[in-house]
């Protein structure tokens, strides 16, 4: 019997072990540096846009905040505490721009709220040719609001303004439409609510037409007409949009300045168009007063500050 081989067998050849490896990356940060590289161009419009909002809207609601307590004389800036405030409530203007930014404000709830309603109700009526009146109603959103307000310049210009010509067709009296203190602010909100009713007119054409036709066909089968219809279908299922719209109009509203500054003058005859915007802008541009016009814009901020809370919560509700 032979002896076993002493040779080495192939197995038995030391190895070469490789070098230990290194402590593994965590993969929490793989993680987003991956979704850090493929959402960087999103990301960088985000802090664009985060910036630009910080800087027009954030920056300048701070610095009024500021100057509402403070006081610039001879390049010197001083704490007054509520003195800006005092000078404003003690201002015969104050109390007379709010009573027509409030008449302002319930004629153009009468007419920028309803009739952009009726509008949207009519055009959905049609079964033909929608897009064409949806054109025509949003028409003069898109034109500038300098062109509008000079359109409606002529129209009420008492010597050939159009409607003065109708009225004399019609044998009546002419009017002062923007000379005449009880016709300037109903001349503005006329003005005003045919320049901006297209946007709500879609919006609530839009609504008419998410409602189920078979609530409809249920109430002509219960004998409804069309106002019957149209209180117990259509205002209760478009009563979330009803609301919002209605807050909107009253916060845009609120802070008219445009047409009564371009059709008016501003102030109107008497004062009859005097809004609280424009008496900020009287303030900080015509008495070179920016305590007190920064003090009257906190306490118009107060106030619309309700409203758009009351806007976010039903915004919410109809989310939800």
């Amino acid at each position: 019997m032979s002896a076993p081989s002493m040779t080495p067998s192939k197995a038995g050849r030391p190895r070469h072990s490789p070098p230990p490896a290194g402590p593994p990356a965590p993969a929490g940060r793989d993680r987003l540096a991956k979704s850090v590289r493929r959402n960087l161009t999103a990301h960088g419009f985000l802090i664009g846009a985060v910036l630009c909002f910080a800087f027009f809207s954030w920056y300048p609601m701070v610095r009024e905040f500021l100057l509402a307590f403070q006081k610039t004389e001879s390049g010197q800036t001083t704490w007054v505490g509520l003195d800006n405030l005092i000078t404003v409530v003690n201002d015969p203007a104050f109390w007379q721009a709010w009573r027509n930014t409030l008449l302002f404000t319930a004629l153009a709830l009468v007419f920028g709220f309803a009739v952009p309603f009726a509008v949207a109700l009519v055009i959905n009526e049609f079964h033909h040719g929608q897009g064409y009146l949806r054109l025509l109603v949003y028409l003069p959103v898109m034109l500038p609001p300098v062109a509008s307000v000079l359109l409606f310049k002529y129209l009420y210009d008492p010597g050939y303004g159009l409607l003065n010509e109708l009225l004399r067709l019609l044998h009546l009296p002419e009017q002062q439409w923007l000379q005449d203190p009880d016709l300037a602010m109903l001349s503005v909100v006329i003005a005003s609510t045919w320049m901006n009713m297209g946007g709500a007119a879609l919006i609530y054409l839009a609504a008419l037409q998410s409602i189920p036709g078979e609530l409809y066909e249920a109430a002509e089968l219960d004998g409804a007409g069309i106002l019957r219809k149209i209180w117990h279908v259509t205002i209760p299922q478009t009563r979330l949009i009803l609301s919002l719209m209605l807050l909107m109009q009253i916060i845009a509203t609120m802070q008219v300045f445009v047409e009564p500054f371009l059709l008016t003058g501003g102030a109107g005859p008497e004062g009859s168009t005097t809004t609280v915007v424009h008496l900020i802008y009287q303030y900080a541009f015509n008495f070179n007063n920016y305590g007190a016009a920064a003090a009257l814009g906190l306490l118009l901020l107060v106030l619309l500050a309700g409203f758009s809370a009351a806007y976010v919560k039903l915004s919410r509700a109809e989310d939800e």
